[in-house]
């Protein structure tokens, strides 16, 4: 049902792949228009757990936006606005999934495909792989996924560098700067991401949609509005009958029967 990207469901683990290989995975409007959709999808799916989000081949996770087709002959500077506006929904939307969202970076991450592999929750990339963000050496800078980056790395000044010379990384740097959680060997890449994904599609489904949310809320709090706002999700998180089950599972010492509620 889809042109510029594949999915699949299996093991409570819906898998999402940008499937433009000959495009270097390149985020065209239909992709985007597509993954919106998936993701929508998959969050309302009670048979999936959590979502993987990697690209088709071994050489390029996501090449970025392809700019050819964003500025279409054609389009009205409205209309190319408008699609434009569509590349900060995306994020928006993946910050409010229900659900954890597994990075595989088979390949190089540039520029959008960068602010895609950083906005999933815990990213799992190949050792040869590389990130940049090369927008300035054709005359623009990365705009939207800076938000992302900001928010996730741990030296905004190495950033603003690569931002404003174009600059790549390697895959240990990435992890250093916090865009990458575990760097492996592309032979054991779907071994890590199975594993982690795996492990979150054991977890209970009401936690996860729970705490995740806490995460992304609370991350630009003032730190006393913080702590009042995380009691309250306390709170809200006992009441849940996973909690139940949880305690119940611990003390009879057996796998816990989650019911998502």
């Amino acid at each position: 049902m889809y042109q510029a990207i594949t999915v699949e469901a299996k093991d409570k683990v819906g898998r999402i792949t940008l499937s433009r290989e000959e495009k270097r995975n390149a985020i065209s409007p239909t992709m985007m228009n597509e993954l919106l959709d998936a993701f929508e999808r998959y969050d309302d799916d009670p048979s999936v757990a959590a979502i993987v989000l990697t690209g088709a081949g071994e050489k390029v996770f996501c090449s970025g936006a392809d700019i050819g087709e964003f500025l279409a002959a054609g389009a009205s500077f409205i209309e190319r606005h408008e699609e434009q506006r569509k590349f900060a929904q995306l994020f928006k939307v993946i910050i409010g999934l229900k659900k954890p969202m597994v990075g595989r970076i088979n390949g190089h991450a540039m520029g959008g495909g960068l602010g895609l592999a950083a906005a999933c929750d815990i990213v799992i990339a190949a050792e040869d792989c590389k990130f940049g963000t090369p927008e300035i050496n054709v005359g623009l800078f990365p705009y939207v996924i800076m938000a992302t980056l900001l928010r996730v790395t741990s030296a905004p000044k190495r950033l603003l560098e690569m931002m404003l010379t174009g600059g790549r990384i390697d895959a240990q740097e990435a992890m250093q700067l916090g865009l990458v959680n575990h760097v492996v060997p592309r032979d054991q890449l779907d071994v890590k991401v199975d594993e982690i994904a795996q492990g979150l599609a054991k977890k209970s489904p009401a936690t996860l949609r729970l705490g995740r949310r806490a995460f992304y809320t609370m991350r630009d709090m003032e730190y006393e509005k913080a702590l009042e706002y995380l009691s309250s999700m306390l709170a809200i998180n006992t009441q849940a009958e996973d909690v139940a089950e949880g305690i119940a599972a611990f003390l009879e010492k057996r796998d816990p029967v989650w019911k998502g509620k």
